[in-house]
């Protein structure tokens, strides 16, 4: 298993790794509303293959109609606990390496901790940039996925979770995980709208992966 997250001072809220507590939809962040939506893709081991294939090569917000722009490695530096010296003390550094990059069959890196992009979203005239950075990465056997979290520039502030896994039923299973609110006094003024913008967004990340979407 390999399980790790990454913390930075511009993502633009404080709960980071929020989305992995178990009781998310009853304590969410303080202001933040949450939102869990599940919806099974299939089952076997090769539609689980090729669904976290695709989940890692932003398959979910690029089948939404979403444009992926602006992708960077980042810093290089993700956060795996504190580090403390001989004594008991903690270390002057507390670096920690990258995982390595993975790449998908056609040679597009797979998502990594600390990555940032741009999401662009087309809302009627208007285009929407959405900066994101992936704040952890899960991969295990039958267990794979990964989490944003936004930065300046984004409509909300918050966290959202994308993670596919293969159940003891050999069913497979996308689950998206959030928390968040409106990131500026201009945004809030516009929640309601804010609100149903997401919900259509969501409806569509859930259809991305599925058969049906040609996935």
């Amino acid at each position: 298993m390999r399980r790790a997250t990454f913390t930075d001072a511009s993502v633009t809220y404080g709960a980071i790794g929020g989305t992995l507590a178990p009781d998310l939809m009853i304590y969410p962040p303080k202001g933040h509303r949450p939102a869990e939506h599940t919806v099974r893709l299939g089952s076997g081991e090769e539609r689980f293959r090729v669904a976290t294939d695709l989940l890692m090569s932003w398959g979910v917000q690029r089948g939404s109609g979403m444009d992926v722009t602006e992708v960077e490695a980042g810093t290089g530096m993700q956060y795996a606990g504190i580090i403390f010296d001989d004594d008991g003390t903690p270390s002057a550094d507390q670096s920690h390496p990258v995982n390595e990059a993975t790449f998908a069959e056609d040679g597009t890196p797979f998502i990594a901790n600390g990555m940032t992009a741009k999401l662009k979203i087309q809302v009627g005239p208007i285009s929407v940039l959405a900066p994101v950075r992936v704040v952890y990465v899960i991969d295990e056997p039958n267990r794979i996925g990964f989490a944003y979290g936004t930065m300046v520039g984004h409509p909300e502030s918050g966290e959202e979770s994308f993670v596919v896994d293969k159940r003891d039923d050999d069913s497979v299973w996308l689950t998206i995980r959030s928390f968040s609110r409106p990131s500026t006094w201009k945004y809030r003024l516009a929640g309601p709208y804010l609100r149903f913008q997401q919900a259509k967004i969501t409806k569509k990340y859930l259809h991305a992966l599925h058969p049906s979407a040609g996935a």
